[in-house]
């Protein structure tokens, strides 16, 4: 297993903000937009080629990123059920459910726990709740439209 951990950074110029994560044992396990670039954050990660282009237009869906989803079990289950949903492709809140093991989107008690997980997301761009198009985001709702603005959703 990959030991590398920290706190990384780039600047993105489509966002006008950087993107900052968090990783611990090789996997991520924080995204976040800060303004800029944290001057404490390292500037160098194998993670940044992927970015780059995916900003650049590139159709990358960071399926190989190993995410750390440190949350309750079925919450995590949530997010990974997302990470299924392609590059380009856009689902709904009452989908997710449905795609999830063991929920139900007739239960409102489901639904609602769809929702807490993607708004409680620790790692968007890596878990995409940009292509939830009624879901909440764990990205800022400016980061999160600029998401769906560079894979084509409405």
């Amino acid at each position: 297993m990959d030991e590398t951990s920290g706190i990384v950074a780039l600047e993105v110029a489509f966002l006008n903000r950087a993107v900052q994560l968090g990783i611990a044992s090789g996997r991520v396990i924080d995204v976040s937009f800060p303004d800029s670039t944290p001057e404490d954050a390292d500037d160098e990660s194998p993670l940044f080629e992927e970015i780059t282009a995916y900003f650049e237009g590139a159709e990358i869906d960071f399926a190989s990123v190993e995410v750390g989803l440190t949350m309750a079990t079925d919450r995590r289950e949530v997010l990974e059920t997302l990470r299924s949903v392609p590059y380009g492709e856009e689902i709904n809140v009452e989908q997710l459910t449905r795609m999830t093991p063991g929920l139900d989107p007739e239960r409102e008690e489901d639904v609602s726990l769809v929702r807490t997980a993607l708004a409680e997301n620790p790692v968007p761009l890596f878990v995409p709740d940009h292509r939830v198009r009624d879901g909440p985001s764990g990205a800022p709702p400016a980061v999160e439209q600029q998401l769906r603005s560079i894979e084509g959703l409405g």
